[in-house]
């Protein structure tokens, strides 16, 4: 594991645990030694996770697009900011940069960025670690509608093997740890080796 990008949001307007809950993550990839790679803005969670990972010495790269740049919410201290043309290029970045993923609680944005290398794994365009790290049970409502897909045969049972649940910052590190270490041909990220 070299590089955790982490999705999550730019708004300011959420309860300050997800405020907390992102710092925590920032710092504890710092201190893991690996880089954050995330949405290059410096508002919302996303400002809390990269202020986190810069003041514990983690080396940072945003990857954000023009549009957003234009609206001044850049983060300028990136160790590297990447400005994109489209959201589309923005999204390829934020996965190719990455060894592993975390999303953090977000909106529709960050959504449809988990559901797109959720896909991609499932599909077996990558093999990547996916974390989803339930802040506050926000996961909740999603997991259960995953869950009557399956029901309903419109979603695979496997798709449960392509993610992890975690519900503190601790267990997130704690998986990409072992995914990082394992042989990626016999534990899939989904499973649990403990």
């Amino acid at each position: 594991m070299r590089a955790v990008t982490v999705y999550c949001s730019s708004s300011s307007h959420v309860d300050p645990v997800y405020f907390s809950v992102a710092a925590e993550l920032g710092a504890a990839i710092a201190r893991q030694g690996w880089r954050l790679v995330y949405g290059g803005n410096r508002v919302g969670c996303m400002g809390a996770l990269a202020d986190a990972a810069r003041a514990a010495g983690g080396k940072i790269t945003g990857i954000t697009p023009r549009l957003l740049v234009d609206q001044g919410i850049a983060d300028l201290n990136c160790d590297e900011l990447v400005v994109t043309e489209s959201m589309r290029e923005r999204k390829a970045l934020l996965e190719e940069r990455a060894d592993g993923f975390v999303t953090l609680p977000g909106g529709i944005g960050t959504f449809e960025e988990v559901f797109e290398i959720l896909v991609g794994r499932v599909l077996g365009y990558h093999s990547k670690p996916i974390v989803l790290l339930n802040v506050a049970d926000y996961y909740a409502p999603l997991l259960a509608m995953i869950e009557h897909g399956i029901e309903t045969r419109f979603i695979r049972p496997a798709t449960r093997d392509a993610y992890f649940v975690a519900m503190t910052v601790a267990e997130a590190i704690a998986f990409l740890n072992r995914a990082g270490n394992a042989d990626q041909k016999s534990v899939t990220p989904g499973d649990d080796p403990q």
